[in-house]
């Protein structure tokens, strides 16, 4: 009876550790493979096209103003890939998906998208997420 419990205690902690460093290399592998998608997608057109959008809209040259001001080291995080991997972890990477179809279709609104957003997400990972993108529009 002990060696049996003994056995499953064990397969009980292997199967954690396993399901953890799936979900942790999972995350990791599906924040890489968004990050290549979006920088496949985003090309120097594009990237003037979202600058010139920002530049139009007063709301959203009050959020890039705002992180330019923002002191990195207070930030959770730093790079994209940081950005991404806390996307995953809070929103999902379906959720993710979803939200980008709705976009491109036009049956999501920015403010119905940035209320999602901001539910699931701290100020300060807010804060972080706005530096990431001034840092990559502006690098």
């Amino acid at each position: 009876m002990k060696k049996f419990l003994t056995i499953t205690a064990i397969i009980l902690v292997l199967l954690g550790a396993a399901g953890y460093a799936v979900w942790h290399f999972g995350t990791n592998i599906a924040s890489e493979k968004i990050i290549e998608k979006v920088e496949s997608t985003l090309d120097d057109e594009k990237q003037e096209e979202v600058k010139s959008y920002i530049a139009n809209d007063s709301k959203v040259q009050e959020m890039v103003s705002e992180a330019a001001t923002t002191d990195p080291d207070t930030l959770p995080f730093q790079t994209k890939e940081e950005a991404t991997r806390v996307l995953i972890k809070k929103v999902g990477v379906n959720r993710l998906l979803d939200i980008q179809e709705q976009a491109q279709n036009g049956s999501i609104s920015k403010d119905e998208i940035l209320s999602e957003i901001e539910g699931k997400l701290s100020e300060e990972e807010i804060s972080a997420l706005k530096y990431v993108l001034y840092k990559e529009l502006y690098k």
